[in-house]
């Protein structure tokens, strides 16, 4: 039998619900699994056996009260939990304690999942690294800003976790992790009780290993039947070239070239899109919004705290504060010409299709790698996704973005898992 652990979340919920399996069963697995691996991996800032296991035995009592009943979940520590500190990875929050849950978190505890514990997230989800480690080699990156949960489903300690994205947050240590990644359509998963860094973009982001697994995870939290993951035909792909093109290693280069060809071949339609102008325009726009919302959203850490930020979001702050109203109102303009301009692209295509990161992730403690590839999307509120199908020349794993219609997430689940399965065939 594969072992607990490294079941998938839609295997457990049905373990758990045919009384094949207990969920103290399954809890007992997640923590030895992260009791043998997080003093090198360091994934979790905070873990309870004995709130975990008190939450199982409840669930063990009960008949299935949703799609995750005994189904754990790890929560990026920039996300409130009342009975766990939310230190939201900064010195200033130490001790932090919130009276209530994230909505998100007691969405996914409504629907019958058990908390394992909080995962480590970058300062203040910031711009500065963390302490995690890539599972797949020590000696590189996870990502970033949601190290801990991309580090934790990674490395089989939990089946699902809750991170964040403003930039690349979510996606790109699901890339450098080799584990599924979604940034939802913008506001579709309630953010409250999640520490903001730029309102205009901040989203919930989920973590798992599967499609089938992200889909009942967005039932839980949308309230919604589970999207269904079949299509009637092969989906329209549009390659969706980017500025950032020219930073891609000729490992992606030929993985994604040898990915389009392949799904092609498969029956998908993939054609060649050159994105319009004001998509160029949009990738500095993004940065100008980020850096202005995020001046004044931390504007009480940075006039009472300065000291006790890291020189990195330090200087990224001094930078921001330079960013004008009148260039913060002409980036807005242009990311509302995008989003006007995205009916049109996907009337002719379902998705559109990119590398997810330059490369594998880079041999660094100090560096989260580049988020270049999702920056815009994030900003441009469509859904977006990671599929992890390949792995580069050092057997680092390395995958495909895709990117739906805003409020389209059901069908973009469902096409991600017709391209899995094309580049898995």
């Amino acid at each position: 039998m594969v072992p607990l652990n490294r079941c998938t979340a839609t295997e457990l919920a049905q373990l758990v619900a045919s009384r094949r399996a207990s969920a103290v069963e399954i809890a007992e697995a997640c923590l030895a699994r992260i009791e043998g691996r997080d003093a090198d991996v360091k994934a979790w800032e905070r873990v309870d056996r004995s709130l975990v296991l008190a939450q199982a035995r409840a669930c063990d009592r009960t008949a299935p009260r949703g799609p995750l009943h005994g189904v754990p979940f790890g929560v990026k520590d920039i996300i409130d939990t009342h009975d766990m500190p939310s230190e939201y990875g900064s010195p200033i929050y130490e001790g932090h304690r919130p009276r209530v849950d994230a909505a998100s978190v007691a969405l996914l505890r409504e629907a019958g999942a058990v908390l394992l514990g909080k995962t480590v997230t970058v300062e203040l989800a910031g711009f500065h690294w963390s302490r995690t480690r890539n599972p797949h080699n020590l000696e590189h990156t996870p990502g970033g800003s949601s190290s801990g949960s991309g580090a934790a489903v990674a490395d089989f300690m939990t089946p699902l976790a809750l991170g964040t994205q403003t930039g690349g947050s979510t996606l790109r240590p699901a890339a450098f992790c080799g584990v599924w990644g979604y940034k939802p359509s913008f506001n579709l998963v309630n953010t409250a009780g999640m520490k903001p860094l730029a309102e205009s973009q901040d989203t919930i982001g989920l973590f798992a290993r599967s499609a089938a697994d992200l889909a009942l995870m967005l039932s839980a939290l949308t309230a919604c039947p589970a999207p269904a993951l079949a299509t009637a035909s092969a989906p329209r792909i549009a390659i969706a070239r980017m500025p950032v093109w020219p930073a891609l290693d000729p490992a992606m280069e030929h993985a994604f070239e040898d990915a389009c060809a392949r799904l092609a071949r498969a029956g998908a339609s993939v054609t060649a899109l050159a994105l319009p102008q004001p998509f160029i325009d949009g990738f500095a726009a993004q940065r100008d919004v980020n850096d202005y919302e995020a001046w004044r959203g931390l504007a009480h850490e940075r006039t009472h705290h300065w000291q006790q930020l890291s020189t990195s979001l330090q200087a990224r702050l001094e930078n921001a504060a330079r960013c004008t109203y009148a260039q913060y109102r002409r980036a807005q303009d242009v990311i509302l010409q995008c989003r006007a301009l995205l009916h049109d692209l996907f009337s002719e295509h379902d998705v559109l299709m990119t590398p997810s990161t330059p490369g594998e992730a880079p041999r660094s403690q100090e560096n989260t790698g580049d988020s270049s590839f999702h920056r815009i999307w994030t900003a441009l509120h469509t859904p977006a996704l990671h599929v992890p199908v390949f792995h580069g020349p050092n057997g680092l794993p390395m995958g495909v973005q895709l990117i739906g219609e805003c409020r389209r997430d059901a069908e973009l689940l469902a096409h991600a898992a017709w391209v899995e399965r094309a580049l898995r065939s």
